[in-house]
């Protein structure tokens, strides 16, 4: 990455600027360039969703304007010229999360920081929130001021869990509800796992939890949304007829408007049908919104597959580890992997 010189003012740019009478300036903004957007990362998860209950999907990421590198001698750990969306190495993580994890101070403070060039990476000055770097190995300044890192985790947790109803996708619950985190069994709660999206409370199935901040936020952003299989069971006879709104994209109550959904009716009689739903974009609540603007009282709904991964024969309420395939065929769905 390239340093910042300061310059002795010109006579042109020491004289105030002339102003066209009647248009007001636009306000400046220090820094230089516009701030971009805080990539999200499970640290700063908030009760999020999923289809059928809302809050996977979130804004694209914004990069700032400069897209520097450093000299090639300062290479050896921060890449700030590197793509947000590039495959994540061993080891690495953002400069701001490294900053905000040394405790200085939170991660939105540390993009302003960085902003205004006041961190240095192995002596060189970084103004990219983005650039990675390698804790414990890369020497990071702020104000002159050494932070002392640990080394981030060789390895990440990857966990799928049968979430039953009645309980939270969140880390704590203010009321007091069971969460995903406290019905882990012991050896699964170490560490700093956190739900990717959620199930709402009457909803069951297949949830992933992990503390792999990247697979997060590829896994709840809109460009790598993966298809999501649910099983629904509603009340009384369905017809396929009935059906089709789903399938044509509808218009939800509210104004929304849907992405065609994939739908099978797989039985039905005059006590209850079982549905398969497939959805491809991510929604508040979208299955219980569209069974109820077409009349349909749903009595279950359960995922059972997210991208390549199946919840198979996953007892209600326990959770395993992801096998190595599975992260990596998951890790490839993402994009974080050829």
């Amino acid at each position: 990455m390239t340093q910042r010189r300061s310059s002795p003012p010109s006579k042109a740019t020491s004289r105030p600027s002339q102003r066209t009478k009647g248009h007001a300036a636009a306000p400046a903004r220090s820094g230089g360039s516009p701030r971009p957007a805080r990539p999200r990362t499970p640290e700063d998860a908030r009760p999020g969703g999923g289809p059928d209950d809302g809050g996977d999907q979130q804004a694209p990421l914004h990069h700032g304007a400069r897209q520097n590198s450093l000299p090639e001698a300062e290479t050896s750990g921060a890449h700030a010229g590197a793509a947000a969306d590039s495959v994540m190495q061993p080891g690495e993580v953002r400069l701001n999360k490294a900053i905000a994890g040394a405790g200085v101070c939170s991660r939105r403070q540390a993009d302003d920081l960085i902003l205004q060039g006041v961190v240095r990476v192995n002596g060189a000055v970084v103004d990219t929130p983005g650039a990675r770097v390698v804790p414990g190995r890369d020497r990071i300044e702020v104000r002159a001021q050494l932070l002392e890192l640990d080394a981030a985790p060789a390895t990440f947790t990857y966990v799928m869990l049968h979430k039953p109803v009645q309980v939270v996708s969140t880390v704590r619950d203010p009321q007091g509800r069971p969460t995903v985190l406290g019905i882990l069994p012991p050896d699964l709660r170490g560490g700093r796992l956190y739900p990717v999206g959620r199930l709402d409370y009457f909803s069951e199935g297949l949830l992933i939890l992990t503390d792999d901040g990247d697979l997060t936020n590829r896994l709840t952003h809109p460009r790598y949304h993966l298809p999501k299989v649910y099983m629904v069971k509603v009340r009384g006879h369905v017809t396929e007829a009935s059906l089709a709104p789903m399938r044509e994209g509808m218009t939800l109550a509210e104004g929304e408007r849907l992405a065609p959904v994939d739908v099978r009716l797989l039985q039905s009689d005059r006590q209850a049908s079982l549905i398969e739903m497939t959805l491809h974009q991510g929604v508040n609540r979208q299955i219980r919104r569209m069974c109820r603007d077409l009349g349909l009282t749903v009595l279950l709904l359960r995922r059972v597959r997210q991208g390549p991964l199946e919840l198979g024969e996953l007892p209600k309420g326990t959770a395993r580890r992801l096998t190595a395939n599975e992260v990596a065929a998951l890790r490839r769905a993402a994009g974080l992997e050829a």
